[in-house]
Protein backbone atom coordinates (compact mmCIF):
# COMPACT_ATOMS: atom_id res chain seq x y z
CA UNK A 1 0.00 0.00 0.00
CA UNK A 2 1.13 3.66 -0.86
CA UNK A 3 2.40 5.90 1.96
CA UNK A 4 -0.40 8.40 0.84
CA UNK A 5 -3.43 5.82 1.01
CA UNK A 6 -1.63 4.58 4.51
CA UNK A 7 -1.62 8.68 5.47
CA UNK A 8 -5.59 8.92 4.69
CA UNK A 9 -6.54 6.15 6.75
CA UNK A 10 -4.70 7.64 9.76
CA UNK A 11 -6.38 10.53 9.20
CA UNK A 12 -9.74 8.81 9.22
CA UNK A 13 -8.99 6.89 12.33
CA UNK A 14 -8.62 3.64 11.02
CA UNK A 15 -5.08 2.32 11.66
CA UNK A 16 -5.89 3.61 15.21
CA UNK A 17 -8.60 2.43 16.26
CA UNK A 18 -6.33 -1.24 15.41
CA UNK A 19 -6.72 -1.53 11.78
CA UNK A 20 -4.07 -2.35 9.15
CA UNK A 21 -4.18 0.12 6.07
CA UNK A 22 -4.57 -3.44 4.48
CA UNK A 23 -7.79 -2.92 5.90
CA UNK A 24 -8.22 -6.05 7.97
CA UNK A 25 -10.20 -5.99 10.86
CA UNK A 26 -7.65 -6.63 13.90
CA UNK A 27 -9.54 -8.61 17.28
CA UNK A 28 -7.20 -9.29 20.41
CA UNK A 29 -6.14 -13.05 20.17
CA UNK A 30 -7.93 -14.56 23.25
CA UNK A 31 -4.96 -16.15 24.90
CA UNK A 32 -3.27 -12.69 24.86
CA UNK A 33 -2.86 -11.06 28.25
CA UNK A 34 -3.36 -7.17 28.20
CA UNK A 35 -1.29 -4.83 30.12
CA UNK A 36 -0.31 -1.38 30.89
CA UNK A 37 2.95 0.06 31.67
CA UNK A 38 4.92 3.56 32.68
CA UNK A 39 7.98 3.98 30.65
CA UNK A 40 9.57 7.62 30.64
CA UNK A 41 7.02 9.64 32.19
CA UNK A 42 4.49 8.20 30.07
CA UNK A 43 2.02 4.93 29.25
CA UNK A 44 3.14 2.20 27.03
CA UNK A 45 0.31 -0.92 26.08
CA UNK A 46 1.43 -4.05 25.81
CA UNK A 47 0.22 -7.89 25.24
CA UNK A 48 2.06 -10.77 26.33
CA UNK A 49 1.26 -14.53 25.26
CA UNK A 50 2.13 -18.12 24.53
CA UNK A 51 4.62 -20.12 26.23
CA UNK A 52 8.09 -22.08 25.44
CA UNK A 53 11.36 -22.73 25.61
CA UNK A 54 14.31 -20.43 23.89
CA UNK A 55 14.44 -16.18 24.40
CA UNK A 56 10.78 -14.42 24.23
CA UNK A 57 9.99 -12.77 20.75
CA UNK A 58 9.61 -9.10 20.54
CA UNK A 59 7.10 -7.88 18.38
CA UNK A 60 7.64 -4.56 16.79
CA UNK A 61 4.91 -2.95 14.23
CA UNK A 62 4.79 -1.04 11.53
CA UNK A 63 4.57 2.72 11.41
CA UNK A 64 0.60 3.73 12.77
CA UNK A 65 -0.23 0.33 12.77
CA UNK A 66 -1.02 -1.82 16.08
CA UNK A 67 0.20 -5.29 17.23
CA UNK A 68 -2.87 -7.27 15.66
CA UNK A 69 -2.73 -5.36 12.42
CA UNK A 70 1.06 -6.11 11.81
CA UNK A 71 1.31 -9.40 13.11
CA UNK A 72 -2.26 -11.10 13.23
CA UNK A 73 -0.99 -13.76 11.40
CA UNK A 74 2.10 -14.35 13.77
CA UNK A 75 0.36 -14.30 16.94
CA UNK A 76 -0.92 -17.92 17.21
CA UNK A 77 1.88 -19.07 15.53
CA UNK A 78 4.71 -17.29 17.69
CA UNK A 79 2.77 -18.29 20.50
CA UNK A 80 2.54 -22.08 20.29
CA UNK A 81 5.79 -21.83 20.44
CA UNK A 82 7.52 -19.31 22.78
CA UNK A 83 6.47 -16.59 25.13
CA UNK A 84 5.53 -13.21 23.47
CA UNK A 85 5.54 -9.66 24.22
CA UNK A 86 3.93 -7.54 22.17
CA UNK A 87 4.50 -3.70 22.28
CA UNK A 88 2.34 -0.76 21.09
CA UNK A 89 4.18 2.47 20.50
CA UNK A 90 3.57 5.92 21.48
CA UNK A 91 0.41 7.31 19.39
CA UNK A 92 -0.14 3.85 17.96
CA UNK A 93 -2.39 1.33 18.61
CA UNK A 94 -3.20 1.51 22.30
CA UNK A 95 -0.52 3.78 23.61
CA UNK A 96 -1.67 7.15 23.77
CA UNK A 97 0.09 9.90 21.89
CA UNK A 98 2.74 12.82 24.30
CA UNK A 99 3.29 16.24 22.94
CA UNK A 100 6.21 16.77 20.33
CA UNK A 101 7.23 14.64 17.70
CA UNK A 102 7.75 10.80 17.06
CA UNK A 103 11.39 9.79 17.29
CA UNK A 104 13.21 6.62 16.62
CA UNK A 105 15.22 7.32 19.06
CA UNK A 106 12.12 7.82 21.88
CA UNK A 107 10.49 4.96 20.79
CA UNK A 108 13.77 2.45 21.01
CA UNK A 109 14.35 3.74 24.04
CA UNK A 110 10.92 2.99 25.71
CA UNK A 111 11.06 -0.29 24.21
CA UNK A 112 14.33 -0.63 25.72
CA UNK A 113 12.84 0.52 29.31
CA UNK A 114 9.61 -1.83 29.14
CA UNK A 115 12.40 -4.92 28.60
CA UNK A 116 14.23 -3.62 31.77
CA UNK A 117 10.99 -3.21 33.78
CA UNK A 118 9.82 -6.67 32.93
CA UNK A 119 13.54 -7.96 33.63
CA UNK A 120 13.23 -9.62 30.35
CA UNK A 121 16.71 -11.99 29.17
CA UNK A 122 17.66 -11.25 25.53
CA UNK A 123 14.85 -11.39 23.04
CA UNK A 124 14.54 -12.61 19.36
CA UNK A 125 13.52 -9.23 18.07
CA UNK A 126 10.91 -9.42 15.14
CA UNK A 127 10.13 -6.16 13.73
CA UNK A 128 7.67 -5.02 10.84
CA UNK A 129 8.63 -1.51 8.86
CA UNK A 130 9.08 0.96 11.77
CA UNK A 131 9.43 -1.73 13.68
CA UNK A 132 12.15 -3.06 11.90
CA UNK A 133 13.91 0.23 12.45
CA UNK A 134 13.45 0.26 16.08
CA UNK A 135 14.84 -3.69 16.54
CA UNK A 136 18.13 -2.62 14.32
CA UNK A 137 18.48 0.39 16.70
CA UNK A 138 17.83 -1.59 20.17
CA UNK A 139 20.68 -4.01 19.01
CA UNK A 140 22.91 -0.80 17.99
CA UNK A 141 21.99 0.79 21.64
CA UNK A 142 21.09 -1.62 24.10
CA UNK A 143 22.90 -4.92 22.44
CA UNK A 144 22.58 -6.73 25.40
CA UNK A 145 18.59 -6.91 25.23
CA UNK A 146 18.88 -8.68 21.90
CA UNK A 147 19.46 -12.29 21.22
CA UNK A 148 18.67 -12.21 17.37
CA UNK A 149 16.76 -9.79 15.11
CA UNK A 150 13.69 -10.48 11.91
CA UNK A 151 13.52 -7.34 10.52
CA UNK A 152 11.60 -6.42 6.98
CA UNK A 153 10.59 -3.79 5.34
CA UNK A 154 13.74 -1.48 7.07
CA UNK A 155 15.47 1.32 6.16
CA UNK A 156 18.45 2.98 7.55
CA UNK A 157 17.49 6.67 5.99
CA UNK A 158 14.31 8.45 4.30
CA UNK A 159 16.39 7.89 1.04
CA UNK A 160 15.68 4.21 1.08
CA UNK A 161 12.39 4.52 0.20
CA UNK A 162 11.39 4.34 -3.21
CA UNK A 163 10.77 7.59 -5.12
CA UNK A 164 7.08 7.18 -5.49
CA UNK A 165 7.16 6.89 -1.60
CA UNK A 166 9.00 10.38 -0.68
CA UNK A 167 7.07 12.40 -3.65
CA UNK A 168 4.09 11.41 -1.53
CA UNK A 169 5.27 12.03 1.65
CA UNK A 170 6.12 15.38 0.18
CA UNK A 171 3.21 16.34 -1.82
CA UNK A 172 1.14 15.81 1.21
CA UNK A 173 -0.33 19.32 2.84
CA UNK A 174 1.67 19.78 5.93
CA UNK A 175 -0.64 20.41 9.04
CA UNK A 176 -2.00 23.70 9.55
CA UNK A 177 -2.85 23.93 13.46
CA UNK A 178 -4.72 27.23 12.86
CA UNK A 179 -6.99 25.47 9.96
CA UNK A 180 -7.18 22.25 12.10
CA UNK A 181 -9.08 24.32 14.42
CA UNK A 182 -11.71 25.92 12.07
CA UNK A 183 -10.63 29.41 13.42
CA UNK A 184 -11.77 31.87 10.46
CA UNK A 185 -13.25 34.67 12.97
CA UNK A 186 -11.85 37.87 11.60
CA UNK A 187 -12.12 39.70 14.52
CA UNK A 188 -9.49 36.87 16.32
CA UNK A 189 -6.19 38.71 18.11
CA UNK A 190 -2.76 38.15 17.38
CA UNK A 191 -1.97 36.17 20.31
CA UNK A 192 -4.99 33.63 19.80
CA UNK A 193 -3.37 32.78 16.36
CA UNK A 194 -0.03 32.20 17.89
CA UNK A 195 -1.51 30.09 20.61
CA UNK A 196 -2.76 27.96 17.75
CA UNK A 197 0.57 27.68 16.11
CA UNK A 198 1.20 25.89 18.99
CA UNK A 199 -1.00 23.42 18.62
CA UNK A 200 0.10 19.39 18.86
CA UNK A 201 -0.16 18.25 15.20
CA UNK A 202 -2.25 14.46 14.44
CA UNK A 203 -0.43 10.93 14.59
CA UNK A 204 -0.67 10.69 11.19
CA UNK A 205 1.36 14.49 10.65
CA UNK A 206 3.88 13.10 13.03
CA UNK A 207 4.62 10.11 11.26
CA UNK A 208 4.77 11.78 7.88
CA UNK A 209 7.63 14.04 9.31
CA UNK A 210 9.24 10.78 10.87
CA UNK A 211 9.11 9.33 7.43
CA UNK A 212 10.43 12.11 5.39
CA UNK A 213 13.11 13.05 7.80
CA UNK A 214 14.19 10.28 9.77
CA UNK A 215 15.84 7.73 10.01
CA UNK A 216 18.86 10.15 10.83
CA UNK A 217 22.56 9.39 10.46
CA UNK A 218 23.05 9.25 14.25
CA UNK A 219 20.48 6.63 14.65
CA UNK A 220 21.16 4.57 11.87
CA UNK A 221 23.90 4.13 8.92
CA UNK A 222 26.32 1.14 7.47
CA UNK A 223 29.00 1.74 10.27
CA UNK A 224 26.53 1.19 13.07
CA UNK A 225 25.27 -2.15 11.41
CA UNK A 226 28.43 -3.57 11.35
CA UNK A 227 28.45 -3.15 15.06
CA UNK A 228 25.49 -5.58 14.97
CA UNK A 229 27.07 -8.85 15.73
CA UNK A 230 23.59 -10.52 16.23
CA UNK A 231 22.21 -12.84 13.59
CA UNK A 232 19.74 -11.49 11.67
CA UNK A 233 17.34 -12.43 9.21
CA UNK A 234 16.23 -9.53 6.28
CA UNK A 235 12.86 -9.61 4.27
CA UNK A 236 11.90 -7.56 1.57
CA UNK A 237 9.10 -7.38 -1.15
CA UNK A 238 10.95 -7.72 -4.81
CA UNK A 239 8.66 -4.48 -5.10
CA UNK A 240 8.43 -3.27 -1.34
CA UNK A 241 8.44 0.46 -0.33
CA UNK A 242 11.79 0.12 0.32
CA UNK A 243 14.18 0.06 -2.41
CA UNK A 244 15.40 -3.41 -3.03
CA UNK A 245 19.35 -1.41 -3.50
CA UNK A 246 18.95 -0.20 0.10
CA UNK A 247 17.81 -3.48 1.43
CA UNK A 248 20.60 -5.25 -0.06
CA UNK A 249 23.02 -2.89 1.60
CA UNK A 250 21.62 -2.96 4.99
CA UNK A 251 21.94 -7.06 4.82
CA UNK A 252 25.63 -6.53 3.34
CA UNK A 253 26.63 -4.22 5.98
CA UNK A 254 25.08 -6.86 8.70
CA UNK A 255 28.43 -8.95 9.82
CA UNK A 256 25.98 -12.29 10.73
CA UNK A 257 22.65 -11.74 8.62
CA UNK A 258 20.35 -13.90 6.13
CA UNK A 259 18.14 -12.45 3.24
CA UNK A 260 14.73 -13.72 2.12
CA UNK A 261 13.76 -11.88 -0.69
CA UNK A 262 9.60 -12.52 -1.51
CA UNK A 263 8.23 -12.90 -5.39
CA UNK A 264 5.86 -10.94 -6.30
CA UNK A 265 5.27 -9.12 -3.03
CA UNK A 266 4.80 -5.45 -1.87
CA UNK A 267 5.66 -3.59 1.76
CA UNK A 268 3.27 -6.17 3.27
CA UNK A 269 5.18 -9.49 4.08
CA UNK A 270 4.05 -11.28 7.41
CA UNK A 271 0.28 -10.20 5.60
CA UNK A 272 0.49 -10.88 2.08
CA UNK A 273 2.92 -13.67 2.16
CA UNK A 274 1.94 -15.05 5.93
CA UNK A 275 2.83 -18.90 5.06
CA UNK A 276 5.98 -18.41 3.27
CA UNK A 277 7.29 -15.93 6.19
CA UNK A 278 6.22 -17.99 9.02
CA UNK A 279 7.48 -21.31 7.86
CA UNK A 280 11.10 -19.23 7.35
CA UNK A 281 10.86 -17.32 10.96
CA UNK A 282 10.10 -20.19 13.08
CA UNK A 283 12.81 -21.96 11.44
CA UNK A 284 15.30 -19.16 11.69
CA UNK A 285 14.58 -18.79 15.47
CA UNK A 286 14.79 -22.29 15.92
CA UNK A 287 18.53 -22.15 15.24
CA UNK A 288 20.85 -22.72 17.55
Amino acid sequence: MSVRRCLAALRSGILLSGILCLGACATVHPASRQHWAKVNGHALYYETLGHGSGPPVLLLHGGGSSIHGSFRHQLAVLARHRSVLAIEQVGQGHSPDVPGPLSYTKMTEDTAALLEQLHMPPVDAVGYSDGGILALMLAVRHPELVHRLVISGANISPGGLTDDDLAELRAEAPFNAKAAGDDDNPDDTADEELDGADEDPPVSEKLRQLWLYSPTPDELNPELLKRIHQRTLVISGDHDAIRLEHTMMIYRALPDAQLMILPDTGHSTFGARATWVNAVLLAFLAEP
